[in-house]
């Protein structure tokens, strides 16, 4: 499995020792640092998922080190920790292009909470722009409308493509059966539920020659697009 990485800015080094250990136990990677102008440097060196930053910090403080990230990067997630609560600050630090902010004391739970909500929000946006995607020993190209596996290319149907692409994007996940309706035939009736199912025998069809790629049909809810490859890789 991939690991987060995280930037953790905090001069207080009970406080970042507690924080990256917690964050560790949870499967983050921490790169962090007592002032903001040695986070910067890290920063600059080293890719991020997103960053824990600190306001009051010697050297440099967060809300600089923040606007200084932001002219890089406008779209790596920043959270704020501060010992500070007035609303002018909030808003500095808003301004600052924080995502969301965490007064202390806090508790860990809650800053894990806030992470999370943060990631799962960005990588959906960067995942639905996606354009190719592989599932096993087939490639899927979402803009050319391509599924190819060894010497072999299949061309897909748009209707296909879109499908094939929720699918993708909840891979070993279930698709919703109205999410997909309503996503690509924009109304859930019964004609356009058979003509989904249909599509999906396609699918299924075309993804046969890879054992290791399913489609299943979860009872009730919807549709699941299971790749056993990365079972064996893990």
């Amino acid at each position: 499995m991939v690991k987060t990485n995280i930037l953790l800015a905090e001069d207080d080094e009970n406080l970042g020792m507690l924080l990256k250990e917690y964050l560790k136990a949870k499967n983050f990677e921490t790169a962090w640092h007592t002032d903001g102008e040695k986070a910067f440097k890290s920063y600059m060196n080293n890719h991020f998922d997103l960053c824990i930053l600190d306001i009051m910090m010697p050297v440099k403080d967060g809300l600089t080190l923040a606007k200084e990230i932001r002219a890089i990067n406008d779209k790596v997630p920043i959270i704020f920790l501060t010992a500070k609560s007035m609303k002018e600050d909030v808003l500095e630090g808003f301004k600052a292009g924080a995502d969301d902010y965490i007064s202390k004391p806090f508790s860990m739970e809650e800053l894990l909470y806030r992470i999370e909500a943060i990631l799962r929000r960005t990588q959906n946006s960067d995942q639905k722009n996606r354009k190719s995607f592989d599932l096993g020993n087939y490639h899927f190209d979402a803009v050319k409308q391509l599924l190819s596996i060894n010497d072999k290319e299949f061309k897909l149907t748009t209707k296909e493509s879109e499908l094939l692409k929720l699918l993708c994007l909840n891979k070993n996940n279930v698709l919703e059966r109205n999410f997909a309706l309503k996503t690509i035939w924009v109304d859930d009736n019964y004609f356009n539920a058979r003509s989904m199912d249909v599509y999906i025998a396609k699918l299924r069809k075309l993804l046969k020659e890879d054992p290791n790629i399913q489609i299943l049909n979860i009872h009730g809810r919807g549709f699941r697009l299971i790749d056993e490859s990365q079972n064996q890789d893990s």
